[in-house]
């Protein structure tokens, strides 16, 4: 569990400190766009009320708290899942990146009613429009280390 913690812990800061850095720092949510490596990364800044791509993003009330919610009770079964699986380190870390990031996400929610995505990528003349942030990326790399490391069964 130290493992969880520590990796959710890390994500979870490295993600705001991201985000504080381009709303503060860069001032992102007024200049809009941040030439960083063009075209592979820029900084675009978004607000994101949905899901992915701003999949069911109304601008309700309703829709922010739900999300939420879930971010919440989908953090709680995956950390759940791990401790009852007595899961190996690499799983742990996987879960822990995924919770960081998942968190992240709902700091986000509730300060500012939405989350910050602000990266961008784009590549061989394909203008990607959408924009991500540092805690999708840990919540990604997290799933992929649960799918890879985490026991499907234990054998008695």
């Amino acid at each position: 569990m130290r493992l969880l913690t520590l990796f959710a812990a890390l994500a979870l800061i490295l993600d705001q400190g991201s985000k504080f850095y381009v709303l503060k720092a860069l001032d992102l949510a007024t200049r809009g766009w941040v030439e960083v490596f063009p075209p592979y990364l820029n900084f675009q800044m978004a607000w994101n009320r949905g899901i992915n791509f701003g999949l069911f993003g109304g601008d309700g009330n309703a829709t922010r708290w739900i999300l939420i919610a879930l971010a919440v009770v989908i953090s709680v079964w995956v950390v759940i899942w791990v401790r009852k699986a007595q899961s190996g380190p690499l799983a742990m870390i996987g879960a822990g990146l995924l919770v960081g990031g998942a968190l992240g996400n709902v700091v986000d929610r509730v300060i500012h009613g939405a989350v910050v995505d602000f990266l961008n990528m784009s590549c061989c003349g394909i203008q990607n429009p959408y924009s991500f942030n540092v805690a999708d990326v840990f919540v990604f790399a997290g799933a992929i280390g649960l799918v890879l490391f985490a026991d499907s069964h234990k054998t008695p």
